[in-house]
Parts: C-alpha cells; sequence; structure tokens
C-alpha cells in the first residue's frame, strides 16, 4: 500500500503565528523543539499557563528521541527537551501535563515518554509513556513500553481523532491507516524519593521510517507546586518556516511503504 502524497491546504492557514522557534530559558533541546499557544488539536493545558512546550519528529534528529532504557529496535529520528535542573526533597510531588499527537499509523508505531534523571545524568524513573497504535485503542500507556512510575489521570487514553497541529510540519492534519490521533492532556504526578538535584526530559521519535511525524506537548512542571524554569510565556510572532519544512518533504511521502498487520 503506498502513502500518497497529501496536499494539506489546511496547514497553510494553521495559526503559525502561536510557534516561536525557542524553548523557555535553561531548557535543552536535541532536535526540533519550541514553544506555542493553542494550536490545532492542542488547546492550552489545565495548568492554565499562555503557552506550552514540545518536541517533534518533523525536523527530528536520526538516533535521537528512543527511550533512555535503550532502544526497541525500529526508532529512526526524534527530538528531546530537557528541562533545567531543580532540587526536591523526598516526598516533594512532581507534576505537569502532557499531549501526544501523531499522524501515523498500522504498524509504524511513533512513541513519545518522560523520564526523571538525577543531575550526574542517571536515570531515576521512566513517568510516562505514550504510543500510535496500530488499530483504534488506548495511546497512553504505550503498548509494548515500560509501565508508567507516575500517576496518570485518567490512567489510560482511548486515541482521539484530529492530528492538525503545526509542530508536525507537512504532517499536519494527515494521518497514515488507522492509529493516528492525539491523547488529549494529561495530568502527570510522581513522587519525588530522595532528596537531591533532577531534572524531566521527554522526548518523541519515529518508527520504522521519517514519514507521517508524531509530537508530544508538555505544561505546568512544577515540583512542590512551584514551577521549574519559571513559567512559559506567550512566544513571538514566530516561524512559519516551521511548517514549510514538513511541506517541502511531502515529495517524500510517495515511497511505497508496506502495511503491517
Amino acid at each position: 500500500m503506498r502513502k500518497g502524497v497529501f496536499v494539506l491546504l489546511a496547514a497553510l492557514v494553521l495559526p503559525a503565528l502561536a510557534l516561536a522557534d525557542s524553548v523557555p530559558a535553561g531548557w535543552t533541546c536535541t532536535g526540533n523543539c519550541g514553544s506555542s499557544g493553542a494550536n490545532g488539536v492542542v488547546p492550552l493545558s489545565p495548568a492554565g499557563n499562555s503557552a506550552y512546550e514540545w518536541v517533534s519528529t518533523n525536523g527530528g534528529t536520526v538516533s535521537v528521541g528512543g527511550l533512555p532504557t535503550g532502544a526497541l529496535g525500529g526508532e529512526t529520528d526524534g527530538s528531546t527537551l530537557a528541562s533545567p535542573i531543580f532540587t526536591a526533597s523526598a516526598g516533594d510531588p512532581l507534576n505537569f501535563y502532557f499531549d501526544y499527537v501523531t499522524s501515523d499509523g498500522a504498524g509504524y508505531a511513533d512513541y513519545a515518554w518522560a523520564a526523571l534523571f538525577n543531575s550526574s545524568n542517571s536515570l531515576v524513573a521512566i513517568l510516562f509513556t505514550a504510543r500510535t497504535v496500530p488499530s483504534p485503542g488506548n495511546i497512553v500507556p504505550g503498548t509494548g513500553m515500560p509501565a508508567p512510575t507516575a500517576t496518570l489521570t485518567p490512567p489510560s487514553v482511548a486515541i482521539q481523532a484530529g492530528t492538525t497541529w503545526a509542530p508536525l510540519g507537512g504532517s499536519s492534519g494527515g494521518c497514515f491507516d488507522s492509529g493516528c490521533g492525539n491523547s488529549g492532556w494529561v495530568d502527570t504526578t510522581y513522587t519525588i524519593g530522595s532528596s537531591g538535584s533532577y531534572y524531566v526530559e521527554i522526548g518523541v521519535v519515529n518508527w520504522d521510517d521519517q514519514l507521517y511525524d508524531s509530537g508530544l506537548a508538555m505544561d505546568g512542571l512544577t515540583v512542590a507546586g512551584e514551577p521549574v524554569g519559571g513559567g512559559t510565556s506567550v512566544p513571538e510572532p514566530g516561524s512559519i518556516a516551521l511548517l514549510f519544512t514538513g511541506l517541502l518533504g511531502l515529495g517524500g511521502l510517495a515511497r511505497r511503504r508496506s502495511v503491517l498487520a
């Protein structure tokens, strides 16, 4: 079956000015990350901020975005975003929201995750996973991935229709076979086990090829109720080039891909 070239006229009128090229000061990106106001199927989060952070496989980097516990075997390219280092005491609650959006489907099981690291870059916990599913079903937690150590509200999420989101570039609004869609905002809570210094990292990766992109939005990161790295401000009118990056790759979408069961 061929993934045909789809012309995303809607992408040309997306509110791309809600995007910014940069992430907040102190955050570290590898691949393609940014900040956005409400856009497409990803509204502002329940945290009440005027913008959120995101990572996308559109414009991602090869061999980036896989699980920090090790690749599962089909990862290609992706992106990661790490928060500033923060201090926490044992028993402090770590909170944030996330929203996973994927335009891929069938056997092309893109995925996303969040993890807690200490300041020595040692993995403390995989907080959650989210994954494209081959047929309508739960997108959170990710199928075939580590179980979440954080408490998720809701604890599992069935995939919702809709992939229009400018960080996906030319894949925005697209859908390959069954399984594409979004999770909506999910509340994440984790209790810090030991006093120390930490950071949170999120990642997203394409599976088996670099077509039909996926992304993860994150917002409201707090420790014991205090924001990490300051609040996220409304982005300056930013880069329409982000949208065009994906559109320029539309010709590549005509390559033949087998549909996996």
